[in-house]
């Protein structure tokens, strides 16, 4: 047996059950073992982008990590930039890395690199393997540190030669694991007068206050004091649809947002930190809070921020129960032949959705157009692209279809977006997934066109729009899609879209794996 097999083993008692996986040499000793040991579900990734996302999306989805198996320093870096929207959503993952054997590394081969360096950035903790014996106890510690308690990305750096050792290190237990953070009584009672005092208060949430559970107590509390209640604009997963509380999604851009918060003279802030812009613009402030108005923590992702909403909703008598509207029913279409738009797609989605599903935003500017027609449809959870880093949907529903098989999954991806990591759509057909792409093609990077105004750097000439153009040539996402085995239709009106809706979700529905719909605007 190699020690390989008992860190495999190990992994397995502490409830690791998927690896998103694109191994190279010096992970051989691990594919093996993974092919040997039964309980954890290996799956092939065409690139290490998608690998990462997917471990972000089932991390999300499960609240417990998945691994990836990753080739050196290499491997890594070209996984990281869906590693930041991992870390920025406080999702528990857990990469497993390659590297040389203990004796290569001196000799500078031409894949030799500082693989925890590369790892650091995007990782809350990195430990690396120093011998055979240790492979066990540091695969423990490494789905420990996922946990948290401030639940993240954690780095585990496996020499070769320590993975196919003959010696067979003990497989552990399951151990225990960190739980978040309890805020005492006495934080609770100092938000309660505070938020109680206030004239004009803000409840602001992120993180999990976004579930549904957190939402209804943070529901219970707004509606009893009257206050606003705002949530960060891009929170890892929000509850949604109809018989949930809908907060306000704080504006994208810094004008809107401040607009959002004005007047707030108490900002109460639950599961996020202090909000602030996206990007910095001249002449306009970053800092969102309003000025003089007092700032009060209830607590931050580390904390157990439901049980504190749950508290504090008690603490200021509130009712048991938020008042909720009820669910409306999605109008009829009436205007087939009228141009494609975002918003002709959420209503599309709000007529046929089933209940449950699992939508992933990697759209920007049309993913905002989409979302507001939802707000009281079928129920769902909305993944949004925390970290900024595009090319995150497809990757994300690869993992959310795992961590949610029994829920319809969406991509709604912009055509830039989507050719960053369209290889996630091999793997979605490899395994059959139940996931419907959104692709929309304005074949633009088109908030970057806004993007280009608002910073104030002159009138574009031929060299700077050609910067943001996708129309030379365009792409075209059938042909893409077909390539990688997923079916896929167009769509340049509002009927169009909505019949193509229906049939891809017959063919999910019926087990024949996932969908493309190309969504012209």
């Amino acid at each position: 047996m190699f020690a390989a097999e008992s860190m495999v083993r190990t992994l397995i008692n502490q409830g690791v059950e998927v690896c998103f996986t694109n191994p190279g040499t010096s992970e051989m000793h691990m594919v093996a073992a993974l092919d040997r040991v039964d309980g954890m579900k290996s799956v092939l990734c065409l690139f290490e982008g998608v690998a990462t996302g997917a471990a972000d999306g089932y991390g999300r989805m499960t609240g417990k990590p998945a691994c990836t198996l990753l080739h050196l320093g290499p491997g890594l870096a070209n996984g990281l930039a869906n590693l930041h929207n991992a870390r920025r959503a406080f999702a528990p993952v857990l990469n497993i890395v390659g590297d040389h054997s203990i004796a290569h590394r001196p000799l500078d081969a031409p894949l030799t690199s500082d693989v925890e360096g590369v790892c650091a950035p995007m990782s809350r903790w990195v430990g690396t393997v120093g011998s055979s014996s240790e492979v066990s106890t540091m695969a423990v510690e490494a789905v420990q540190q996922s946990f948290g308690p401030e639940r993240g990305v954690a780095s585990l750096v496996l020499p070769a030669d320590c993975a196919w050792s003959n010696e067979e290190p003990d497989v552990l237990p399951k151990a225990d694991m960190p739980g978040l953070r309890h805020i005492a009584r006495e934080v609770v009672q100092n938000v309660a007068s505070a938020i109680a005092g206030a004239e004009n208060p803000v409840l602001y949430i992120g993180g999990a206050a976004c579930l549904e559970a957190g939402l209804h107590a943070a529901g219970r509390i707004a509606q009893k004091l009257g206050c606003r209640l705002i949530m960060e604009t891009f929170a890892p997963r929000v509850s949604r649809g109809a018989g949930r509380i809908s907060p306000t999604r704080l504006n994208y851009f810094a004008e809107q947002a401040a607009e959002d918060m004005k007047g707030c003279d108490c900002l109460v802030i639950a599961g996020s930190k202090a909000p602030v812009s996206f990007f910095a613009y001249p002449g306009v402030t970053s800092e969102l809070t309003p000025e003089g108005a007092d700032v009060v923590h209830l607590g931050g992702p580390a904390d157990d921020i439901i049980q504190a909403l749950e508290a504090l909703a008690s603490m200021l008598d509130t009712p048991a129960e938020p008042e909720l509207p009820p669910r409306a029913p999605a109008p009829a279409l009436t205007n087939e032949d009228e141009p494609l738009n975002p918003g002709y797609v959420g209503l599309s989605l709000w007529r046929h959705m089933p209940d449950n599903s699992v939508i992933c935003d990697d759209a920007t500017t049309s993913g905002m157009g989409v979302y507001p027609w939802l707000e009281n449809g079928p129920t769902h959870e909305w993944l949004c692209l925390t970290g900024g880093a595009i090319g995150m949907g497809m990757p994300l529903a690869v993992g959310a279809a795992f961590g949610a098989p029994e829920s319809q999954i969406f991509a709604l991806c912009g055509d830039g977006a989507a050719a960053y990591t369209l290889q996630a759509l091999w793997t979605q057909a490899r395994e059959k997934q139940n996931v419907i792409n959104v692709v929309f093609a304005n074949h633009s990077y088109l908030v970057l066109n806004f993007e280009l105004d608002r910073v104030g750097a002159g009138e574009p000439g031929p060299a700077a729009k050609a910067m943001l153009d996708l129309s030379n040539p365009k792409m075209d996402w059938v042909k893409l899609s077909e390539g990688f085995g997923v079916p896929a239709a167009r769509a340049t009106t509002a009927g169009e879209f909505d019949a193509a809706l229906i049939a891809a979700l017959k063919a999910t529905q019926n087990g024949e794996g996932p969908q493309l719909i190309v969504a012209e605007i």
